[in-house]
């Protein structure tokens, strides 16, 4: 056994009725998380939240019989945003949380995540522990010891209460205009009431879920009808949330879009000003440059780490910083919560906005974006791209060209065959250039 046969960088995740993505593994899945989670003794339980996803009942139900199987209780969430589930986990003093969700993936795609007791992502010991009894016999156990069912009817009350509590008791939006773009996801029926119950004026799209309709042309990966409604109803800014509900990025009063990598250094900035940084900022191999030399002026340090918030979070961990992210949105604050939290982030977002009594598009500007380019070279099988050494020369001399002020990235996707070609620089035309030259050289290298 591997070990990772089914898991992925975040969880199990696939085309729904296609392996493993069925009702038939989901039902070994529940019970074979229920054997790892449970302990001796003590009557365990494991929380359960989705997204607005159709299949989600399908895969609720199935996961319950499986957990109920196992001996383990099941404490039902309904549609409530990732980070939620993280956060209830805790509360309820649960051994697990699992998520049904397929993030901003469309809906007929569908996954699994799974949370600690302690609201934090699993490692990789407990996703083979889990891997290892899906190899296993099911069995069920005696009829007196069968896990229960309940639904926790108050969830949607105590996640607000603590989106809330992440920010001082003094802070308010108050005569702020904003727009929310829930997604169609699960943040349709907390995020207004958060940033309203905050003072905001809010104005609401893609909040009337379907089933179908969750991250269709809405959301953090869709931002052109967010921008839009902000210009047409004059608001201060937009906030998009994806279909989960972790991820989060903005739109400005003028309809322009601000990233993640943006908003990390709004918060890393302001933060840095009040002298409560705690430490350094991580972000990922494609945090744009113009993030490391923004902070680098300020005098915050700055590390790189894989693409994933599960080594955002590593890093994190092993400096004893807080704050971290990526590019598209997906922000760590660990003084804040145990996972990345899109309304989280935003609140943090919203707080340096009212610290510095300046606008988004005001504090943005310590930061400029550098040039960026971005090619995909199919390739028939996965490989090292740094195992061949005409590649080797070839980004050798583009960093020369490039110097100080510019980056060369090569990378194997994780999940398609592709090889990703990036370069950062002053010079968009140079870059351009220069990662074309480089995409040739890996497409000799493998003719």
């Amino acid at each position: 056994m591997s070990g990772r046969q089914y898991f992925g960088t975040d969880g199990i995740r696939g085309h729904v009725g296609e392996g493993p993505i069925t009702p038939e593994f989901m039902l070994r899945l529940g019970w074979a998380a229920g054997q790892a989670f449970k302990r001796e003794g003590q009557r365990n339980s494991v929380m359960i939240g989705k997204d607005t996803r159709l299949s989600g009942y399908m895969f609720e139900s199935a996961l319950e019989a499986g957990l109920a199987a196992a001996g383990v209780d099941v404490k039902l969430l309904g549609p409530m945003p990732t980070p939620a589930i993280a956060y209830l986990t805790r509360t309820f003093r649960a051994s697990a949380g699992i998520v049904i969700s397929a993030s901003h993936n469309p809906h007929y795609d569908n996954g699994i995540k799974f949370f600690s007791a302690d609201g934090t992502k699993l490692d990789d010991a407990l996703e083979a522990e889990i891997e290892h009894w899906l190899e296993q016999p099911l069995t069920v156990c005696d009829s007196a010891e069968l896990g229960k069912a309940s639904r926790i009817d108050d969830a949607p009350g105590r996640y607000i209460e603590f989106c809330k509590s992440t920010v001082p008791n003094e802070f308010t939006l108050e005569g702020m205009n904003i727009v929310l773009d829930c997604a169609h996801g699960a943040t349709y029926h907390v995020a207004p009431k958060v940033f309203r119950e905050l003072g905001a004026n809010v104005s609401v799209i893609g909040a009337a879920p379907d089933g179908l309709n969750i991250n269709l042309n809405v959301g953090s990966t869709h931002l052109a009808g967010l921008s839009q409604a902000v210009l047409d109803r004059k608001a201060d800014l937009g906030i998009a949330f994806d279909g989960d509900g972790d991820r989060v990025l903005m739109v400005d009063r003028d309809g322009s879009e601000v990233d993640g990598d943006e908003l990390l250094y709004v918060i890393a900035s302001q933060r840095h000003a009040e002298g409560r940084l705690k430490g350094g900022v991580v972000g990922t191999l494609m945090t744009n440059l113009g993030v490391e030399l923004a902070l680098k002026e300020l005098g915050i340090e700055f590390e790189r780490v894989n693409v994933g918030d599960r080594y955002v979070m590593e890093r994190l961990l092993a400096k004893g910083w807080v704050l971290g992210g990526e590019g598209s949105g997906h922000m760590v604050i660990r003084d804040c919560t145990s996972t990345g939290d899109g309304i989280v982030s935003a609140l943090q977002v919203m707080l340096a906005i009212w610290k510095s009594g300046k606008t988004l598009a005001e504090i943005r500007r310590g930061m400029s974006k550098l040039p960026q380019t971005m090619i995909n070279v199919r390739v028939t099988k996965r490989f090292d791209p740094f195992e061949r050494e005409d590649i080797v020369a070839a980004v050798s001399r583009a960093e020369a060209e490039l110097g100080s002020d510019g980056r060369v990235l090569l990378r194997a996707s994780g999940t398609e065959p592709l090889i990703r070609v990036m370069t950062e620089g002053q010079d968009a035309e140079a870059i351009e250039r220069i990662a074309q030259q480089l995409a040739k050289v890996v497409e000799s290298s493998i003719a």
